[in-house]
């Protein structure tokens, strides 16, 4: 690897860790990273698609030769609404704003791949895909539609994980990660006194009901892949003893192995709700949020990815069960072949989303070299 142009994605990715901006604010995140592009090459062409951009440059295959096929390598760019707890000069200059999922190093080591396939060349066409909003699901699914609109033929990513040994890889042979949202069920009935709630409509025990369910729906039995429905929020009546509550929500969020397991499960959870609206006389509202599908490596795509770590002799972890968290890469996956890995920072490294994680700046060399070998 080009050691400048190591110390340039280095200090690119500590800018913009020190200027984070969370899902759809993310305004100087994609200038400075264009900049960047601009000022340090001249064969990518960037198309700029308003709240997210991405660059091409065409394959240098010999003239006369078979064409190419087109890859896109993905990174992402936004930041997370939580608090940077790290001991270094490029930490957040944003109260309450950090890059706590190491989004500042996925999006750099992309700038960083730009700058190695310009320098050595590639016979395929690429395309470096720069996203807005993963955090929130809805950055994927708008990116995603550029793989059918140029006809990208192989889609890859990557993130960092930690609890394996340092630098090694990790590989996941089918589902990556569990699709999720976020579901808020709205009961609403009729206020009255608390000295005489018959004359109101509470939905206190409609909710309670449903809380109670929760285990019934999550029976393995019912399903083939792991599903699971967590209590975000209760949120029932006022704080006025005077009054009988009439409004209640319940905040859950909903995941499954196999989408269509969580649609399942979904739909349980809204019969449910139906029922119990019916019972107490409650109409009932339902609301979703940050929806994420499953992320599903392609089989072809794992063998290359086993490749190219056999040939760059790095450690591979492979039959690793599938990551409950979510990842909105999953877009991608429904509208061509995707190819999704992990590189551990190491046994006891901070997690991401935890306030003291700082992506490792070295990684860029493994995750880098990696692309480098999947776009050849």
């Amino acid at each position: 690897m080009n050691e400048r142009n190591y110390g340039l994605a280095v200090q690119l990715r500590r800018e913009l860790h020190a200027h984070p901006e969370v899902s759809l604010e993310e305004r100087w995140t994609k200038e400075h990273l264009m900049d960047f592009l601009k000022e340090h090459t001249t064969q990518w062409e960037i198309v700029d698609r308003g709240r997210w951009f991405y660059a091409f440059r065409r394959g240098n295959a010999p003239e006369g030769a078979v064409a190419g096929k087109k890859i896109a390598l993905r990174a992402d760019f936004d930041a997370l609404p939580m608090p940077d707890d790290i001991d270094a000069p490029w930490k957040s200059q944003f109260d309450n704003v950090g890059h706590k999922c190491g989004h500042d190093g996925h999006a750099a080591n992309l700038c960083l791949a730009a700058l190695e396939i310009e320098e050595q060349g590639c016979e395929n066409d690429v395309y470096l895909v720069f996203q807005h909003a993963e955090e929130i699901g809805g950055g994927g699914e708008e990116c995603s539609a550029l793989m059918e609109e140029v006809g990208i033929d192989e889609a890859y990513a990557f993130h960092t994980e930690s609890g394996f040994p340092y630098d090694s890889m990790i590989l996941r042979d089918e589902c990556v990660c569990f699709a999720s949202k976020g579901m808020e069920i709205t009961l609403t009935g009729a206020p009255a006194h608390a000295s005489t709630p018959e004359h109101g409509k509470n939905p206190a025990l409609a909710v309670a009901a449903m809380i109670k369910a929760i285990p019934e729906f999550l029976e393995p039995s019912q399903y083939q892949g792991d599903v699971l429905a967590t209590v975000i929020q209760v949120d029932i009546g006022e704080r006025a003893f005077g009054v009988s509550a009439h409004k209640g929500k319940l905040l859950l969020t909903i995941r499954g192995e196999i989408e269509a397991e969580m649609d399942l499960l979904q739909k349980k959870l809204e019969d449910k709700a139906l029922e119990q609206a019916a019972k107490y006389g409650l109409d009932c509202q339902f609301a979703y949020y940050d929806e994420f599908p499953e992320t599903r490596n392609h089989p072809e795509l794992v063998t290359k990815i086993k490749a190219a770590c056999e040939t760059l002799g790095i450690p591979l972890a492979v039959g690793v069960t599938p990551d409950r968290g979510s990842e909105d890469f999953g877009w991608f996956g429904k509208k061509t072949k995707i190819g999704y890995f992990c590189i551990s920072n190491g046994e006891d490294y901070p997690s991401v989303h935890d306030a003291k994680f700082d992506f490792i700046d070295e990684q860029m060399k493994t995750s880098v070299a990696v692309f480098r070998e999947l776009v050849k």
